[in-house]
């Protein structure tokens, strides 16, 4: 045997081979063995010295795609994502059996000759020549490394992969040279180890850790004589030799492994007999990638981790960038989710509203002052079937959700509320709210022009039996529509639209809301965690925080770990402490004695509003403590259903309005969430109440749930399509309705639920 450098180099006589072998060999007669009918192409100057090394001497070896793990906040695994699902392991974390297999079948010779095997290439040449075919090769294991390499640089495009595996003769001398390099630079323990963790094994497999998880669910370091084997054999042929789907052709070539190894000396010819005859032994585990195998139904949230990665600057400049890091993974992400807050809203969307049922509900639970999203969760599954969905109700269409979002009802009049107070009205503001009344005009907006209701627009209240004047407090507790239009007409829509702005609340489709008046209603259509996390600034006394999901990243590169910046919440101040703690004060009315009573919770301090919306096409609530703010929607996502004599989880509803559906599944989903946690309270300021002796010609029952008696037929645009309705319709808006989309879009037009 030739002597060896330290470090698997090259010997004089395997240096001296080098041109010889490369310059000739490589150059035309390994040319006549690989491709025997280009053969005579006459390729003298490509096989030349000069030519060779003219040739790139440095192999730019990417970092191995490795499997990304996405955790919630208390460690758990949510799911595995992966672009190849691939574990990098050490040489010392993989078998001596394994290591073994594979150089017996692969190139027996390895730790004898350099990058280039002369003796295996003359006598390939001798036996292919003989049977006038090409029979045998007579590529290193070094070799097929430096091929593997760039298949794995050229990831997923078809392009470079053709490029990356071209039988040219170009090709065949490039990877030679590199070869060469590899040798010198890495050693045969090195190339062995990272041969192991490139190649594939089938059935989605890359390199042996993640093979012996999916053939036999253990680890590369525990796998026995025969295991190792089939393993090895199965790189020359994954398809051919896969045990999965062929058992007995996977079994011989097994067989053919075990007879190298003892031929070899690796094993005895008594042991190669002993585990030929043990059977194969699979204990398959299935593929398990993507975020629709995510557990504690965080399907979604698991989604939009993956947009958050996808769209934000801080993991690169573009989104192609940011999708190369995200398909390299080797990523550990801990997320906010908390398993205790998703598992209860996932509870209650269940108990509540059925897969099969003809709408939907989705809830998103945030913390105030942090933003941190700790549960999100809808009642369609993620997936491809019947009842199923990729489409994410919570969040907006640039993330994975609908087009448009879904419209708000009168969850948005608490925005107004805020607005006028921040503007200087006070909590006792009082309007004349009458039952009916046309858009008041002018109303200044931002841009200096003023609203005009040219059309006559109208407006009504729930009932003829609801007249003003209202003050504030009692206007939202029962959420009386003439009053915040004559709100808005006091303090203009500019005002409204800077409350916004800083709450950032945005349509579902990710455009600035309209400045009209009907917005005042919620004509338009906003996601969950938009509502969520805008109402947690009220909870936070007017700090608002952009909603976060990824706590940090650690990236595995090779064997390697790094930190990656991630993404920070970014709070704000968007209103004072005391218009927060008066809007607090005004929506704890609401679920003491207003339209949310059925939603409110009893151990603790809670606000809310609810929200019902043209025909009864959506029904929300939202609400919240001082450590904890929680929005929830039910509809149809097309827009199409109207919730009036249906069955919703099991129980029939006349009518479906916001206290009655969203209303429970929120009291549900934030009592589990918040069990064992602290009940903060807010800070209330003092909001006297109306002169009670003071006529104002309407039946006031305090002591009925005004929600439940009559339940909102507001009216509302219906603009929360999926499918993609962009113009304004012809559909009834409603007493009051605007025409034919010329200030709403979607096909109904009211200017917005009450409830």
């Amino acid at each position: 045997m030739p002597k060896k450098r330290s470090g698997g180099g090259l010997s004089p006589t395997q240096q001296a081979a080098k041109f010889l072998g490369v310059s000739v060999l490589a150059g035309a007669v390994l040319a006549g063995i690989a491709l025997p009918a280009v053969g005579a192409l006459g390729l003298a100057a490509k096989g030349s010295v000069e030519g060779f090394d003219a040739l790139p001497a440095n192999l730019k070896t990417p970092p191995l795609s490795q499997r990304t793990t996405i955790l919630d906040a208390e460690g758990g695994t949510i799911a595995t994502v992966y672009s190849r699902d691939r574990t990098v392991v050490d040489l010392k974390d993989i078998s001596p059996y394994m290591q073994k297999a594979i150089v017996a079948i692969e190139d027996s010779r390895f730790y004898e000759h350099g990058a280039i095997d002369l003796k295996g290439v003359l006598r390939a040449l001798n036996k292919n020549a003989r049977s006038g075919e090409v029979s045998e090769g007579a590529s290193t294991l070094t070799q097929q490394y430096v091929k593997n390499v760039f298949v794995e640089e050229a990831g997923d495009d078809p392009t470079k992969v053709a490029q990356a595996t071209q039988q040219t003769i170009g090709r065949k001398i490039q990877e030679l040279k590199l070869a060469i390099q590899v040798e010198e630079e890495l050693g045969k323990k090195k190339i062995l180890e990272n041969y192991l963790n490139i190649t594939f094994f089938g059935q989605q497999a890359y390199g042996v850790e993640a093979a012996s998880q999916r053939y036999f669910s253990k680890h590369a370091k525990d796998l026995n004589v025969q295991e190792a084997a089939l393993l090895a054999g199965i790189v020359q042929s994954p398809s051919r030799y896969d045990p999965v789907n062929d058992e007995a052709e996977a079994t011989k070539r097994r067989n053919v492994v075990l007879n190298r190894m003892a031929q070899v000396g690796d094993i005895s010819t008594a042991e190669a007999e002993k585990a030929k005859k043990a059977p194969l032994g699979l204990k398959v585990s299935k593929p398990k990638n993507g975020c629709i195998t995510a557990v504690k139904n965080a399907s979604f949230f698991c989604d939009y981790v993956r947009e958050v990665f996808l769209s934000d600057k801080v993991f690169g400049k573009t989104r192609k960038d940011r999708a190369k890091v995200w398909n390299q993974g080797g990523l550990t992400i801990r997320t906010t989710l908390d398993p205790q807050a998703q598992a209860s809203v996932q509870q209650s969307l269940k108990d509540h509203v059925n897969q099969s049922d003809s709408v939907a509900a989705a809830s998103t639970l945030v913390e105030p002052g942090t933003g941190k999203v700790l549960a999100m969760g809808q009642t369609k599954p993620y997936g491809y079937g019947k009842n199923e969905t990729e489409i994410n109700y919570s969040v907006d269409h640039g993330m994975g959700g609908s087009n448009y979002g879904f419209p708000t009802g009168s969850t948005f009049k608490p925005f107004v509320a805020a607005a006028a107070l921040e503007e200087g009205r006070p909590a006792t503001q009082e309007y004349s709210s009458p039952y009916e009344m046309p858009y008041p005009e002018p109303v200044q907006t931002c841009s200096g022009k003023p609203w005009m209701n040219t059309a006559g627009e109208k407006v009504p209240n729930e009932s003829e039996s609801e007249v003003g004047p209202y003050r504030l407090k009692e206007a939202m507790a029962l959420s009386v529509n003439t009053y915040f239009v004559q709100m808005v007409a006091d303090i203009g829509l500019c005002p409204v639209m800077k409350m916004t702005d800083a709450l950032h609340v945005v349509q579902g489709s990710g455009d600035k809301l309209p400045e009209v008046p009907a917005v005042s209603l919620g004509s338009k259509g906003v996601a969950p965690l938009t509502m969520a996390s805008a109402y947690a600034a009220f909870a936070s006394r007017g700090m608002y925080c952009t909603p976060i999901v990824i706590e940090s990243i650690t990236q595995k590169i090779g064997n390697k770990q790094k930190s990656l910046d991630v993404p920070k919440s970014t709070c704000s101040r968007a209103m004072s402490e005391k218009t927060a703690d008066t809007v607090n004060t005004l929506l704890q009315g609401v679920v003491d004695s207003g339209t949310g009573k059925a939603a409110g919770l009893t151990d603790r301090a809670n606000a809310g509003k609810t929200g019902t919306t043209d025909e009864r096409k959506n029904a929300w609530f939202v609400g919240y403590t001082p450590n904890l703010s929680g929005a929830v929607w039910v509809g149809s996502a097309s827009q199409q259903v109207q919730m009036k004599n249906i069955t919703i989880g099991g129980q029939y509803h006349e009518l479906v309005f916001g206290g009655a559906v969203p209303g429970p599944i929120w009291k549900d989903a934030m009592t589990g969430a918040l069990a064992g946690k602290d009940s903060p309270s807010f800070n209330l300021v003092n909001i006297p109440d109306e002169d009670k002796d003071k006529d104002k010609n309407k039946d006031k029952d305090k002591d009925k749930d005004r929600d439940k008696e009559k339940p909102d037929d507001g009216n509302n645009g219906d603009d929360g399509f999926i499918g993609g309705l962009t113009d304004g319709g012809t559909g009834d808006g409603g007493p009051g309705g605007f025409p034919g989309g010329n200030l709403i879009q979607g096909p109904g037009n009211g200017p917005g639920g009450r409830r």
